[in-house]
């Protein structure tokens, strides 16, 4: 199968679907199975496609916000979206490009997970009408499936000479970490996925992020023995202009929900972007028109921090809602200008992480507010950290409970603009 790769931002020439120049056009475009094949199929009507998470956390974060953009563009251009929270794939858990197998969750800890992730997913597609978004739950078929009969049926389509060329899997053996039956079978969840969402709702076009390239294309080949015309779609892996993942921080992702990070505490998030990350995020994590994007990309100075504060409300509105956008904005005026505190908090930490012993150089760069524990150094030596008000310059300092305040929290902040409430539960 041929994988096409897609410079983003650069619209392929000559295409006939709306929806497949707008994602090209928004940078929302890595591989795509056949580029050409998927815009004859978008160009004919409205087709079924989804993107799949497995609820291995309480919240979605950043990183899921591209497969989501992509999904809502469809939607907006007169395509049908699936969401599929994986209760059953998560008991297996994805061995995509990760060193070591993840950890092993309970059933009911998954539901608990599925439950909280639904109100982000419910923000950012439109659930309503006949024609709204479906949010689908694999484990409807696959605790369906008997042993035995799993393999009699899947078994045979797959080969393991075949499943050892997807880099998911080389790059694990090529480190010489073990990969156990488990995760290896992951992939063939995933490809029954897309054949009996193709069979149950006449989904089409599957969409995920690049490590899942392997995982899609084993159920487009799935799709294709039983018939079926089926397509997939990569977003590119979320990078910052320094080249360095982005989204997560020592402490975790850059969490969607509000109970793990806070409506502010997001608008943060985004209102300290690099400069030269400020036109890329504009282009994929908003709707503005792309005249405008490339208005906002081409400032400079102070006019620069406009955009930014743009890019912030922005991507709150989509995630969290306008009133919590507006609130934030607000809060971020005040804050920049040195008129107000912090009264909600924007991070929220695990109280055992006191008792393990958390270094100031380790909360600042969790905050998000520097790239590396050598970064936040300097920031603290430099007199630029204040922890509860009070100038920090010791690197060595380490964060225990008698630095917490009232309801068992803690200011920090670097220079005058990034300021963070910290609550320990």
């Amino acid at each position: 199968m041929t994988k096409h790769m897609i410079e983003a931002g650069k619209p392929a020439s000559k295409l006939k679907s709306e929806a497949l120049a707008v994602l090209l056009e928004r940078g929302l475009v890595h591989q795509c199975t056949d580029i050409e094949a998927l815009d004859n199929t978008l160009s004919q009507g409205a087709i079924t496609a989804y993107a799949g998470f497995d609820a291995t956390a309480a919240s979605l974060h950043v990183g899921h916000l591209m497969p989501l953009m992509t999904m809502r563009w469809l939607q907006k251009l007169g395509h049908r979206p699936i969401v599929v929270l994986g209760g059953g794939t998560s008991l297996v858990g994805d061995p995509s490009f990760r060193k070591d197998a993840r950890p092993m969750l309970e059933e009911r800890q998954i539901a608990a997970n599925i439950a909280s992730i639904r109100r982000s997913v419910e923000r950012l597609v439109d659930m309503d009408g006949p024609d709204g978004a479906l949010l689908v739950d694999n484990a409807e078929w696959l605790n369906e499936f008997r042993f035995l009969e799993f393999l009699r049926d899947y078994g045979s389509q797959f080969t393991v000479n075949r499943m050892m060329t997807f880099d998911s899997v080389k790059s694990r053996l090529e480190a010489q970490m073990p990969l156990t039956v488990l995760e290896f079978c992951y992939m063939m969840l995933q490809a029954v996925d897309f054949l009996e969402l193709s069979k149950r709702h006449e989904c089409r076009l599957q969409v995920g992020g690049s490590d899942q390239w392997g995982n899609i294309v084993n159920g487009v080949e799935l799709g294709r023995r039983d018939g079926r015309k089926l397509h997939g779609l990569t977003v590119p892996l979320l990078t910052t202009a320094s080249g360095s993942k982005m989204g997560k921080t020592a402490a975790g992702a850059i969490w969607l929900h509000p109970e793990h990070l806070s409506p502010f505490g997001f608008w943060q998030f985004w209102r300290n972007t690099a400069d030269a990350d400020v036109g890329k995020f504009l282009r994929l994590f908003t709707e503005l028109p792309i005249k405008e994007v490339e208005r906002l990309s081409e400032l400079q100075g102070a006019e620069l921090n406009e955009a930014k504060k743009i890019l912030a409300t922005q991507v709150t509105t989509i995630v969290h809602g306008p009133e919590e956008a507006l609130g934030a904005l607000r809060q971020g005026d005040a804050l920049f200008a040195g008129e107000g505190d912090i009264l909600e908090p924007t991070h929220k930490l695990p109280l055992a992480r006191l008792a393990e012993g958390l270094g100031l150089l380790e909360l600042v760069v969790a905050l998000g507010f520097a790239g590396s524990n050598g970064e936040a150094r300097r920031l603290v030596e430099g007199g630029a950290v204040r922890l509860n008000n009070h100038i920090i310059d010791d690197a060595r300092r380490r964060i225990g409970t008698g630095d917490l305040g009232a309801n068992e929290r803690l200011s920090l902040s670097v220079g005058k603009r990034r300021k963070a409430l910290v609550e320990f539960e």
